[in-house]
Formats: structure tokens, C-alpha cells, sequence
């Protein structure tokens, strides 16, 4: 997903970020286990599910087992799921939000 914490807080500085379908205000939001978070990523909204926690910072492999993607091209496994994906960005805005898928 994201590389850095810098990264993740300036996404949710621009209000691109929800957690379980509420706005994201702070980069210091609690998140739990079973929590959706939703992220609009250059032109794409993700959902991501949270399934777990580490103790210390580890390998990419390692963190992509505490989450599970229920984004799909279709979106039905999101539908299955019975999430939502709402549009992140605010009216009118506009500008370059890369992330590192």
C-alpha cells in the first residue's frame, strides 16, 4: 500500500482515508482488528480489512498476511461483503495522489 507513515498521514490529511465508513480525520485513529479501512489511491478506491497486528516491523510478505483486500476489479467481492466503496476525494479537488500498491 502506502511505504511510509509520512505518506499514510498526508493521505489522510487530504481526507482520502475512512475507517469503517467514517472519515479519517487524525493519522492517530485507533484501528482494530475486523476494522474496513478504505482508501482512494490515484484514481482507485481500495478495501482493506484489517486481520491483524505485529509486534515489530518486518517483511512485506509478513505485513500483507495481517489484511485481506476486498477490493477486486469487479468490485463484487466488496458487494459480497456487503461494503461499500464511496468516493474519498472532496468535490473539486484535484491533484497527484501516487501510492505504492
Amino acid at each position: 500500500m502506502l511505504r511510509t507513515r509520512s505518506a499514510a498521514a498526508a493521505l489522510v490529511e487530504a481526507g482520502y482515508v475512512r475507517l469503517n465508513g467514517r472519515r479519517v480525520t487524525a493519522a492517530s485513529q485507533l484501528v482494530r482488528a475486523g476494522d474496513v479501512v478504505t482508501l482512494a489511491l490515484d484514481r482507485s478506491v481500495r478495501l482493506i480489512k484489517v486481520a491483524g497486528f505485529c509486534e515489530r516491523r518486518g517483511a512485506a510478505p509478513a505485513a500483507r498476511a495481517l489484511y485481506r483486500d476486498m477490493t477486486t476489479s469487479s468490485g463484487s467481492e466488496a458487494s459480497a461483503a456487503g461494503e461499500t466503496s464511496p468516493m474519498l476525494a472532496p468535490p473539486g479537488r484535484k491533484g497527484n495522489r501516487t501510492a505504492s500498491l
